[in-house]
This record gives C-alpha cells, sequence and structure tokens, in this order.
C-alpha cells in the first residue's frame, strides 16, 4: 500500500468514527482561544479548561492581563505547568496585541508568530480553530501517530507536517489534525498500541508483527 492510498484509507477511517470535531479548548474569542492554546505546551486540554473557567469571565482581553501583571497571572495559571513561563508568555502577548494590533488578534502566521511565546504550531491552532483558515498544526502526538502509519520518515514535526500537507487535501487539514488527536488518545495510545493493534495500524500494515519505533520531535 502506497502512502496516498494509506492517506486515503485514514481519511475514510477518521471521518467515519469523527464526523464532527468539537475544539476541545473552551475559549469565549479568538484572544481567549490564543491563550488557552499557549497554557496548553505540556499540559491537557482537560486542565487548561478547569483553571480558565474560573479565569475567562473576569479576565478575557490583552487590557484586563496587562493590568493584572505577571505576578498575578502566576498566581491565576499556578495549577499549570511551567506557569511562570506562560504567565511571562501571555503578559507580553498581551502588551503587543494592544500596541501593534489594536487589542486583537491579527489574521495571519507572520504576525501571530511575531508575538511572544508563540510558535508555529500555535499559530497554526488559532488559524486553523479561530480563523477557520487551512492549517495542518503538528504536536508531538501527531508526529509519532503520522510516522507509525507511515505517512512520514518522522525527522521533526516541521517536515511531518508538509508531508501531511502533500497527502491529505487542504479541505481537510482543520478537522484531520483534530480528528488524529482524538484518535490518538483513545485507539492509538503511545504505551498500548505501538503501532500494531488499532484500527488504522492493522489496516494499513496487516503484516506488521513487531512494535513500530518512533523517533521524538
Amino acid at each position: 500500500m502506497s502512502k496516498n492510498q494509506r492517506a486515503r484509507l485514514i481519511l475514510k477511517i477518521l471521518n467515519k468514527i469523527y464526523p464532527t470535531t468539537p475544539i476541545p479548548l473552551n475559549h469565549s474569542s479568538k484572544f481567549t482561544l490564543l491563550v488557552s492554546v499557549l497554557l496548553s505546551a505540556q499540559c491537557t486540554d482537560v486542565n487548561v479548561n478547569n483553571v480558565t473557567k474560573d479565569i475567562y469571565p473576569k479576565y478575557n482581553k490583552p487590557e484586563h492581563f496587562v493590568k493584572l501583571g505577571r505576578k498575578k497571572i502566576e498566581r491565576l495559571i499556578k495549577s499549570i505547568g511551567i506557569f511562570r513561563i506562560k504567565a511571562k508568555s501571555i503578559y507580553f502577548m498581551s502588551k503587543q496585541l494592544i500596541a501593534n494590533h489594536k487589542g486583537l488578534v491579527p489574521k495571519s502566521f507572520k504576525e501571530l508568530e511575531k508575538l511572544p511565546g508563540v510558535g508555529h504550531k500555535t499559530a497554526s491552532v488559532v488559524m486553523s480553530q479561530g480563523f477557520g483558515i487551512p492549517a495542518f498544526p503538528v504536536d508531538t502526538h501527531i508526529h509519532r501517530l503520522a510516522q507509525r502509519w507511515g505517512l512520514t520518515n518522522g525527522k521533526n514535526v516541521i517536515q511531518t507536517e508538509k508531508d501531511l500537507k502533500i497527502l491529505f487535501p487542504e479541505k481537510a487539514w482543520n478537522k484531520l489534525h483534530l480528528q488524529i488527536i482524538f484518535y490518538g488518545r483513545k485507539y492509538c495510545k503511545a504505551r498500548e498500541c505501538y503501532g500494531i493493534s488499532c484500527k488504522i495500524c492493522s489496516a494499513c500494515f496487516p503484516s506488521r508483527k513487531k512494535p513500530i519505533k518512533t523517533i521524538k520531535a
């Protein structure tokens, strides 16, 4: 089976299992989505949602976080991993949005990636889930699954993103990256499937007997 054949099969399976893909991070605006995505680094979506449910009713604009200051932001998000670094990013990101974008989240990769704490993956999520612009955010989980499914050589997330964009139609990207994440969490877990037992792995590689080794991003 070729890469293109696997990609078509995977898309068919995922569309059947996940016909709809709700955005996992709770948010009320593009700005709160950006904050939540920033907070989600090395942290579960559930934990982020548990923390932000008490924050966003009161603080949901860049002006609010600038007024709070770094120390108060730290106290609000202290149950989240690397909270001091994230508080610093949120504070300076908010200041930059006010200074350069009238407090609005910019609608371009170039401008998003200029913001403190915002890398390509975070920008891709905001473009995809916030603005509905085709993007394919690739995190370590998608990187792992793409290797297991024989869609990439797995050198790094940048290469994986390029490979996946070639294999899948642009109109599918925004939904597909969430479908892959949902599927990986439930069926193709890092320490359970090993590239052998789940529906996608067994369909794409029916003769595979040994666990597949993946290269970390």
